[in-house]
């Protein structure tokens, strides 16, 4: 019988580990870019309504561009989309370093450069979903898809941490140019993979628009996780980037806290790498929306007033139990859509994880001040473990099975 490849021995082949020492190079210049453009804007006197331009004009390619994206990722060698949007970062993010070297730069000149850091994650995402099935067969892609979680992972732990550092002590210039600097590094590291052929999708842009909507609505689990982890990530992004500051700053631990928090949630990422790639369930698609429960749980204990200490260990299990969810889901819609499809059948995911966080963001404030932030605590995880039970009452959801994936990687590995 054969030997599970393990996170070691993934990492250890040439022809793939340069895309996770690419994605962690790229994670931790993302930590620089979070602080960088913000106190950027800040640096350059531009005020609320000016900030909240920048980061829109950030945020809107992302949600618009992304089936395009999808469809690019299907059309051209991914290898390629991922070197040419790593190199449309740098250039961008050099650009900005040097408007925030100085405090003359306007609105005008610094909310297009921000279009085109959307515009390259539009790109990117799509394509990097996808190119673990050019680069691995399905017996390894278990282990593939956990240590590029735990590449991320890593790298934005690093890259947060030392981002407030770097802007504190030299100014957002720096953090901006060391964001670019780790792209450029990615792109350089991205054109050693070693890809495997695969047939590209043709016709118009409209045709293959819909042939990515079939695959990704002819599998009816594959749509109802999507719709799931839509409402999650909304109810997430209320709780990480509104209820659960408003709460800590009421007297349950300050700033130092929710710190800790939002740390110990990371760190779980990152130490469930490991155990996420010995995961074979029988009904993978079951585990998985059965792994989005914990993201409730210290929701609903701030919604009790719990302190903050317990929260922080709660947060480290939901961590780990997302990466779970991540291994999962994408191993399985790796082997089960194909290759040819498979950036256009991320893009349609990510288009409704980007569509409703915006949505979470900007009521999760006005609920908060309605109901009091626990109870806006204990709505987000009632949304949550709602969208849960739904998702796991679906028959397609309970009866998928991976005998299928896994007799198909036999049947290749044997073959090679």
């Amino acid at each position: 019988m054969p030997v599970k490849p393990t996170l070691v021995s993934v990492l250890k082949d040439p022809a793939v580990a340069p895309l996770f020492i690419a994605r962690a190079t790229s994670a931790i210049g993302n930590g620089f870019g979070r602080v960088a453009l913000a106190w950027g804007a800040v640096h350059l006197g531009y005020g609320p309504g000016g900030l909240s331009l920048v980061l829109a004009c950030q945020a809107l390619p992302q949600l618009l561009l992304v089936l395009v994206g999808g469809i690019i990722g299907d059309r051209v060698r991914r290898q390629y989309v991922l070197v040419g949007a790593d190199a449309l970062a740098a250039a961008t993010w050099t650009m900005l370093a040097v408007c925030f070297t100085g405090r003359s730069a306007s609105p005008a000149v610094v909310a297009p450069l921000a279009v085109l850091t959307g515009v390259a994650t539009a790109l990117f995402a799509p394509a990097a979903e996808g190119i673990v099935t050019d680069l691995v067969h399905h017996e390894r892609r278990f282990a593939a898809n956990a240590l590029l979680r735990q590449s991320t992972s890593g790298g934005l732990i690093i890259g947060l941490a030392l981002s407030g550092v770097v802007v504190s002590a030299v100014g957002p210039a720096t953090a901006a140019a060391l964001n670019a600097a780790s792209f450029a590094a990615s792109a350089a590291l991205v054109t050693r993979l070693r890809i495997l052929g695969r047939s590209r999708a043709t016709g118009s842009l409209v045709s293959e628009l819909r042939g990515g909507w079939r695959e990704f609505t002819g599998r009816p689990w594959l749509w109802i996780l999507s719709l799931q982890y839509t409402v999650v990530t909304a109810a997430s992004a209320a709780y990480v980037g509104v209820i659960g500051p408003l709460y800590v700053t009421a007297g349950n631990g300050g700033s130092r806290a929710w710190g800790i928090m939002a740390g110990c949630q990371s760190l779980g990422t990152l130490l469930a790498g490991g155990l996420a790639a010995r995961l074979r369930p029988a009904r993978p698609i079951l585990f998985a929306a059965l792994m989005t429960a914990p993201s409730a749980m210290p929701m609903l204990l701030m919604g009790l007033g719990a302190p903050w200490m317990v929260l922080a260990v709660v947060m480290l299990t939901a961590g780990m139990c997302q990466t779970a969810f991540g291994v999962l889901w994408s191993t399985t819609v790796q082997n089960d859509v194909p290759a040819e499809a498979m950036s256009r059948v991320a893009s349609w995911d990510l288009l409704g994880a980007l569509a409703l966080a915006p949505l979470g963001l900007l009521v999760a404030g006005p609920i908060a001040s309605a109901v009091g932030v626990e109870g806006a605590a204990a709505g987000a995880a009632v949304l949550i473990l709602g969208a849960t039970s739904c998702a796991v009452m679906s028959p397609h959801v309970r009866r998928f099975r991976a005998h299928r994936q896994e007799d198909q990687g036999a049947v290749e590995a044997v073959e090679a």
